[in-house]
């Protein structure tokens, strides 16, 4: 009986000292419902993740979330130094919600009722790439995948510091506009004197530049043998994808075909072609007809990949980058 009575007695105590306040021994954010999300970085630069009466938020640069892959045990690190690298603990005496993390004046409700803040250790970031894959094979890149996580960071809590070897704090997710390769065949070009071939649409281009010798030649193929080489990307058939800041010119040939790219419209982005290998990938096929001293070639790229910085993406596994004229002599 007395055990009883001492039950109730506990939780008298509990109903009566409940103020709405939330009292917290330990973080715990693993619940992977809770989706990390950012303020914009005109008002506040901040990563946030929200519970009930609870956040976790992370402040630092805009540039240092980075869109694009860490290579294998290379994750980005930053110092927590409470400045410009911060890390902050919230606890509330109501519910929380956006508002009261991104707002350029915070509601005064629901009100702090327990804050810890980072002093030191290091903010670890792994990123990967999210794409999806088409049917012809492509893939396009949707956006990235950051995992953030806390080493040796130590919080000054009201009762004294306390330090966490390791410590979670979820994925962040970018989104990305993704790159999509579409030229109409027509649009092809040859280069002679520079050996480029090229396709544009006046706001992208394709260009395979310092061809191989062999692969253009006025001699039709046999049916089923095109001439094959492969991408190269420091040495023959380097590939570039390559966008730009407006219009190319409508003279295509006075832009593609000298030996200096001109500065206008500037390049905004660039992506080259992966090495190739034999009857794998980054193969290079062209398909030679005639009409007496006029030849067709048609380029076709198969299984090539164009990357950028660790990003990658895949073109279609049959990709046509055009067919060209030439005539011979």
């Amino acid at each position: 009986m007395k055990k009883y009575a001492s039950l109730l007695l506990f939780a008298l105590l509990l109903n009566g000292c409940d103020d709405g306040d939330l009292k917290v021994d330990t973080i715990d954010f693993d619940d992977t419902s809770i989706v990390s999300q950012s303020c914009d970085p005109l008002t506040n630069n901040l990563i946030y993740r929200l519970k009930s009466q609870e956040s976790l938020l992370i402040q630092l640069p805009n540039d240092k979330i980075i869109n694009d892959p860490t290579p294998t045990n290379t994750p980005l690190i930053y110092d927590i130094d409470n400045t410009t690298y911060r890390v902050v603990y919230r606890a509330y005496d109501g519910t929380v919600a956006t508002a009261n993390i991104c707002g350029a004046i915070p509601p005064t409700s629901p009100k702090v009722t327990e804050e810890w803040q980072a002093t030191a250790g290091q903010i670890v970031i792994i990123t990967s790439q999210q794409f999806t894959t088409a049917d012809d094979g492509s893939t396009k890149i949707t956006g990235y995948a950051h995992n953030i996580s806390f080493k040796n960071i130590t919080f000054l809590k009201p009762s004294g510091p306390q330090v966490e070897e390791e410590f979670s704090f979820g994925i962040f997710n970018t989104t990305v506009t993704p790159v999509v390769v579409s030229f109409s065949d027509e649009n092809a070009d040859y280069c002679p004197d520079t050996k480029k071939i090229y396709n544009d649409n006046t706001v992208s281009s394709l260009v395979l530049e310092n061809l191989a010798d062999g692969l253009i030649v006025n001699e039709a193929t046999p049916t089923g043998k095109p001439r094959t080489s492969l991408i190269n990307a420091n040495g023959a058939n380097k590939l570039y994808y390559r966008t730009y800041s407006g219009a190319l010119p409508a003279d295509t040939k006075s832009y593609f075909c000298i030996e200096k790219t001109p500065t206008t419209p500037a390049i905004l982005d660039t992506w080259f072609g992966q090495d190739g290998q034999i009857n794998v990938s980054g193969i290079i096929e062209v398909t030679t007809t005639n009409d007496l001293k006029v030849f067709r070639h048609k380029v076709v790229l198969r299984n090539a990949t164009l990357q950028k910085g660790n990003s990658t993406f895949k073109l279609a596994t049959t990709f046509s980058l055009g067919t060209v004229t030439t005539i011979a002599p």
